[in-house]
């Protein structure tokens, strides 16, 4: 059986099969000796996406991966790096340095920061994922235009990438349908709310030009 230890771009953790390009961790939220998740779904607010190979180093999910036999910080898996900043997660500065530099650099040339630094995208980031309680603002059919590639929306439980004009619906295996070919775009969600998944802060970096990485289906 897979591990409860996947995370979709609500920010929820499933148990799938699917790994996908990206890990990342919350803290420590599991219980090495079952290898299930605590009840808390994090532990400090810096929530960060890493890579799943670093110089060699060999972890067991969920296992003891601490010095001492202790429980280490939980591997939690991600489509891409689209879906790991919807959760509300940011680059890693210890296996993804220059990412995560040049994100911090975006934020606070987006906020006017002078020196940014990454607690203070953590801070802002905490208040506004989903998963720790954050608000989803509704965005209008018309406003679903103008947000950067890489921020993503929920049309009730459906989730969808914003690129090169369309939506993209996301899946675990990858991304599928798109919207944004009717007559007029994205018509089909004209008639219900649609809601803002990416935190607001990662969508202001986002129009700073950071870049994420997608995974492959989304070129399809």
């Amino acid at each position: 059986m897979p591990l409860q230890n996947r995370v979709d771009p609500f920010g929820v953790i499933h148990a799938v099969p699917e790994r996908g390009l990206f890990m990342g961790n919350r803290g420590i939220i599991h219980d090495p000796e079952t290898k299930t998740l605590l009840k808390k779904r994090w532990a400090l607010q810096a929530w960060i996406i890493c890579v799943c190979e670093f110089r060699d180093v060999r972890r067991e999910p969920m296992g003891r991966n601490r010095n001492g036999g202790k429980a280490g910080w939980t591997e939690l898996f991600f489509l891409d790096e689209v879906t790991a900043l919807s959760a509300g997660h940011r680059p890693c500065f210890f296996c993804r340095r220059d990412r995560a530099s040049d994100f911090v650099q975006r934020f606070g040339i987006a906020f006017g920061i002078a020196e940014p630094r990454a607690p203070q995208v953590d801070k802002r980031l905490h208040k506004e994922r989903l998963a720790s309680g954050g608000p989803a603002p509704v965005v209008s059919a018309e406003e679903l235009a103008g947000l950067p590639d890489g921020a993503m929306v929920a049309d009730g439980g459906n989730a969808y990438a914003m690129r090169g004009g369309k939506a993209l619906r996301w899946s675990f295996a990858g991304y599928g349908d798109r919207v944004g070919d009717e007559p007029v775009a994205f018509g089909g969600f004209a008639d219900r709310p649609i809601r803002l998944l990416t935190p607001t802060t990662t969508v202001s970096v986002l129009r700073q030009g950071y870049e994420p990485v997608w995974h492959a289906s989304a070129e399809a």
